[in-house]
């Protein structure tokens, strides 16, 4: 016999308000959700994505996002590859699913430049602006040990523009300025994170070296190998290094007054091991300069070179957006002064514009390369990154802890600054 249970209308009706609520609360759990998600989304590609962008003519915005990133004008009609093309310079708005707007970045179309890839080694030597202080210490004076650097408020770092009204550009200047001082209190102007600033610095007499000393250590000069990147026939500009010539004491960039390049040779390489990176071997060939240096800053070394190098054959350059996660080759010279292919993959890619040299994780996969150097060593910095036969970037630095891979920076930041120079040129000109 079964037995049927019988509920009340009273009943039913509490049990759909049960049903019924419960269907509310997953409902806005799950709408909740996807409204979080949708705003980390959003909140990502404000970070990641730029907010300047280059095309070349005739094309538009198309930016490699796992997630639709639709780009619109500021008439709010859709572009892409398929339809319309971005003007010579325009903001357009980026919008999440061609609905939710995340920023609005500028556009500028441009011819797509056609650079001839380096890899060759190339000599630096360079003067410094002023002289950097890289270090502080102490003077043995009559009345005991002092540091009248140190009490002057100077700091490593720092860069020495004039000293008792006298603009220095060595060691020799300002240890003549210094000697001379008779003790007095003499004005010094430096400059500290980009901004000047004056200080009174008071030299003491040492008993142990007979002269006034200030109780510091500074340097106005550096040389050293980097590697070509580019070079620009159409202007005779180039770049090369990927990262800044920094002070080997205190990291800081070296404010660049003058510069030269020179011929180099590689002579070996020492193989970097986990720990401890490697390094190419090479000597100047000659101290007769091919080139100026004008630029030193957080994307390498930029100038001039006065006769076009023996380099390979023009190349188009890639956008940052044209980059893909995938194969690809570097130029570098391991021996002599010909550059040679490697075989490399891009592994990660960061559009980030405040990531100066490092938008780029590169992996070797080269056999010989790796056999030869064990990957990226130091020197290498500037070989051109090239993929689908274009110019994307440069290698900038190596990890460490693991001499297969490294850093690379986009080609775009770099060219920016190389063509800097002829507007910059062209400026001086006109005036």
């Amino acid at each position: 016999m079964r037995i049927v249970k019988v509920t009340s209308k009273k009943e039913d009706n509490k049990i759909l308000e049960d049903i019924m609520r419960k269907t509310v609360r997953f409902m806005s759990a799950v709408i909740n959700m996807v409204i979080i998600a949708v705003c980390v989304l959003v909140g990502h590609y404000f970070i990641r994505l730029p907010n300047n962008y280059y095309v070349t003519k005739g094309t538009s915005l198309k930016l490699p996002c796992y997630f639709s990133v639709d780009v619109f004008s500021q008439s709010n009609t859709v572009q892409s590859l398929n339809s319309k093309v971005t003007p010579l310079n325009s903001k357009v708005t980026l919008k999440l699913f061609g609905v939710i707007p995340i920023k609005d970045v500028n556009v500028q179309a441009v011819d797509r430049p056609v650079l001839v890839p380096g890899g060759n080694p190339f000599g630096i030597k360079l003067l410094t602006e002023g002289v950097m202080v890289i270090g502080l210490g102490e003077v043995q004076s009559q009345d005991g040990i002092v540091s009248p650097a140190t009490d002057a408020g100077i700091k490593m770092g720092d860069v020495v523009i004039s000293v008792n009204g006298r603009k220095v550009t060595s060691n020799s200047e300002i240890a003549n300025i210094i000697s001379n001082c008779d003790g007095q209190v003499i004005p010094v102007i430096l400059k500290r994170n980009s901004e000047d600033m004056l200080l009174n610095l008071k030299p003491v007499y040492s008993v142990n070296d007979g002269s006034y000393k200030a109780g510091m250590w500074v340097r106005d000069s550096t040389a050293g190998i980097g590697t070509i990147t580019f070079y620009d026939p159409a202007t005779g500009n180039f770049g090369g290094l990927g990262h800044p010539v920094c002070d080997v004491d205190t990291g800081e960039i070296l404010p660049l007054s003058s510069g030269e390049v020179v011929d180099v040779s590689i002579n070996g390489v020492s193989k970097g091991i986990s720990g401890t990176p490697g390094e190419l071997l090479g000597s100047f060939i000659s101290n007769v300069p091919i080139g100026n240096l004008l630029i030193n800053n957080q994307s390498g070394l930029f100038g001039k070179l006065s006769n076009a190098p023996n380099l390979s054959s023009p190349i188009p350059m890639a956008m940052r957006q044209e980059i893909q996660v995938g194969d690809a080759t570097i130029l570098t010279t391991i021996n002599g002064g010909q550059p040679k292919e490697y075989k490399i993959r891009i592994e990660k890619i960061d559009l980030k514009e405040s990531e100066n040299s490092k938008n780029m994780v590169i992996r070797v996969t080269d056999k010989e390369l790796l056999d030869i150097s064990g990957g990226i060593v130091q020197g290498m910095s500037g070989s051109p990154i090239i993929q689908n036969g274009r110019l994307v970037g440069a290698v900038t630095h190596v990890f460490v802890n693991d001499p297969t891979k490294g850093y690379g920076i986009f080609c775009d930041t770099m060219y920016s600054y190389a063509n800097s120079l002829t507007a910059n040129t062209a400026q001086k000109d006109a005036a």
